[in-house]
């Protein structure tokens, strides 16, 4: 059934529902640009009938198609502040209807020979956790800049992939070595003691802590580097760089790794603007050894990349949301950061952002559909 179908179907409740807040949910559209900015601003000028403003939103919804419809249903259902300030939302009857359903609904209808050849085409991400996702956070720098709102994205991060089963670690403020000698120590871990080195810490749930045992490769791994950047590089604390291009090529397939084969997803938040290190523009070829590896930077060579101060950078924010929302929809990865792409790309910037917008760039050398799963163990 098609996404409006599934809003009409139960516009009734939804309509009775989300007249509790009108002003969440008429902000939340407005956020995720569901409605044009006058549409918004018409629907304001009926707060007094709030029983109205809502048939009217909802109307409007409807009106622009199952694209949408699509998105508003994805806003209701898997939006935090929305479930906890329409808590009846729940009790609606999405099952077998929406669009969050279909991958498992067409899950069922596939022969044993189409799940065994699908099974073939996807990486499969079977072990306890998930795998290990690495956190590189550089936020103070030796020449007194400060990169307000990484912890902002380093907090997201680890909540997203924490959901979808990964161990999360972090090491925070690191020079350009200490980031090279800690990855290469993550990569191999067969040197776990170096790990005091680089004060490392893992997500509890709710904050990074100390570390309480060893980590461990599982099925997949997950690389993030927020820190300032040129060209093709980011730079440590110490603001000397260290090239994308060495650090994929750290995690490279060889007969020692516990990762080859296995997907490897690299995030760089660190603008790509100056330099001279155009020669360290990542290029992963479809050499043996490069394979399994998505690079995901977050803006084109030659530009800035854009950071809040407080809710984070426009980049690693966009990927959380995306996968939130992707994961649930059984999204591969590639579909995911077409997602980011559009969405980043959509925003406008600061003036003394030369293009007006950011664009990230992405690469991949996977061989299978990487798909990500929440962990509901």
């Amino acid at each position: 059934m098609a996404d409006s179908d599934t809003v009409r179907r139960n516009k009734t409740a939804i309509q009775t529902i989300l007249c509790a807040d009108h002003r969440l949910i008429l902000n939340k559209v407005d956020e995720k640009r569901l409605i044009t900015r006058r549409e918004y601003n018409n629907l304001k000028t009926m707060k007094e009938d709030v029983e109205g403003l809502i048939n009217e939103l909802v109307d409007k919804i409807m009106d622009k198609g199952d694209d949408t419809c699509q998105a508003f249903l994805d806003l209701l259902q898997t939006d935090e502040e929305i479930k906890d300030t329409y808590p009846e939302l729940k009790k609606i009857q999405w099952t077998n209807t929406s669009h969050l359903l279909k991958p498992l609904q067409e899950s069922c209808q596939n022969s044993p020979s189409q799940e065994r050849r699908k099974q073939k085409q996807q990486y499969q991400l079977n072990s306890k956790p998930t795998g290990l996702c690495v956190i590189i956070n550089n936020e103070n720098f030796a020449d007194g800049r400060v990169r307000h709102g990484t912890d902002k994205d380093a907090e997201s991060l680890a909540e997203v992939f924490s959901w979808l089963g990964f161990r999360v670690v972090m090491c925070k403020d690191q020079t350009r070595d200490q980031m090279d000698r800690a990855l290469k120590c993550l990569a191999s871990l067969s040197n776990l003691s170096q790990l005091q080195e680089f004060s490392i810490q893992e997500w509890s749930g709710s904050e990074f802590t100390d570390l309480q045992e060893a980590p461990k490769h599982g099925d997949a791994f997950i690389c993030s580097i927020l820190s300032h950047g040129e060209s093709g590089v980011v730079l440590g604390t110490d603001g000397k760089p260290l090239s994308i291009k060495h650090i994929t090529r750290t995690f490279k397939a060889t007969d020692q790794s516990a990762l080859t084969g296995k997907p490897k997803v690299f995030l760089i938040q660190a603008s790509q603007k100056g330099g001279s290190h155009c020669e360290n523009r990542v290029h992963p070829s479809s050499n043996h050894v490069e394979a399994d590896v998505v690079v995901a930077i977050a803006t084109v060579e030659g530009h800035d990349a854009y950071s809040h101060r407080t809710t984070g950078s426009l980049f690693i924010q966009s990927v959380c949301q995306q996968l939130k929302k992707g994961c649930l929809r059984g999204e591969d990865i590639t579909t995911v950061f077409h997602h980011v792409i559009n969405e980043v790309s959509a925003e406008k910037l600061p003036r003394r952002y030369s293009l007006g917008q950011q664009i990230p760039e992405v690469r991949y050398t996977l061989k299978k559909t990487l798909v990500f799963s929440p962990c509901h163990s």
